[in-house]
C-alpha cells in the first residue's frame, strides 16, 4: 500500500480534508468498529434485581441471553441508585458468572472425620428437613398454666447486612410463621 493512500485511509486525515469534515463519528469508525455491538443488544430478556452487596438496595437490570447473564448495569428507573452502581455493584456480573462461584458444599457427617461435596440443592433440602425436624420435636402448643404459646425454641434467625428491608420483612414473617420467636437482622443490633 502506499503512503498516499495510507495517509488519505487514516480517519484523522479524513476528518480534516474529506466529506467527513461534517460528520467526524463516520470517519472514525472503521471496519471492525461497525461490527460491534453492546452486549445488552442480544439480550432475551431484561429483569430487573437488586444489587447483594450492602443494605442500600441499589437497582440493577440484569440481562439474560439463552438463560445466562450476560451484562449486569445500573437501573435508571430506580429512586435509589438512578442508574448508579459502586464498584462492587458494577462487578456484580462476576458474582454469578464466575468459574470459581461454589455450587457445592463441603458437608461433615455426624461423628464423621472427613469432609465430602454436596450439590447445593441437595444440601438446601436437607436444612429444610432439619428445619421442619426441629419444629416438630421442639414445638411448644401451651405454658403449663395451659395458656396457648404456638411457638418453638427449637432455632433463631439472624439477618445479615447484605439484606434489605424487603427480605428481612421476609424473613421476619418465614419465622414466625414457624414459630419462631428469637427473630433479628443486623439492622436492629
Amino acid at each position: 500500500m502506499g503512503v498516499r493512500r495510507w495517509i488519505e485511509g487514516w480517519p484523522v486525515y479524513r476528518q480534516l480534508t474529506g466529506p467527513d469534515r461534517t460528520a467526524r463519528a463516520a470517519a472514525a469508525k472503521s471496519d471492525g468498529s461497525e461490527k460491534w455491538h453492546a452486549r445488552t443488544e442480544d439480550a432475551d430478556k431484561v429483569v430487573k434485581s437488586i444489587c447483594p452487596f450492602c443494605a442500600v438496595g441499589c437497582g440493577q437490570k440484569v440481562y439474560v441471553k439463552d438463560g445466562r447473564v450476560t451484562q449486569i448495569e445500573g437501573d435508571p428507573d430506580s429512586p435509589i441508585s438512578r442508574g448508579r452502581l459502586c464498584p462492587k455493584g458494577s462487578a456484580s456480573k462476576q458474582l454469578v458468572t464466575s468459574p470459581s462461584r461454589v455450587t457445592e458444599v463441603l458437608y461433615r457427617r455426624p461423628y464423621g472425620t472427613d469432609w465430602e461435596r454436596l450439590p447445593l440443592d441437595t444440601a438446601m433440602d436437607m436444612i429444610a428437613d432439619r428445619v421442619l425436624k426441629t419444629r416438630a420435636e421442639t414445638w411448644q402448643d401451651k405454658d403449663e398454666q395451659g395458656r396457648p404459646l404456638n411457638r418453638t425454641l427449637g432455632f433463631a434467625s439472624l439477618g445479615g447486612a447484605t439484606l434489605d428491608n424487603e427480605e428481612n420483612y421476609l424473613m421476619k414473617k418465614l419465622y414466625t410463621a414457624l414459630g419462631a420467636i428469637q427473630i433479628e437482622n443486623q439492622a436492629r443490633i
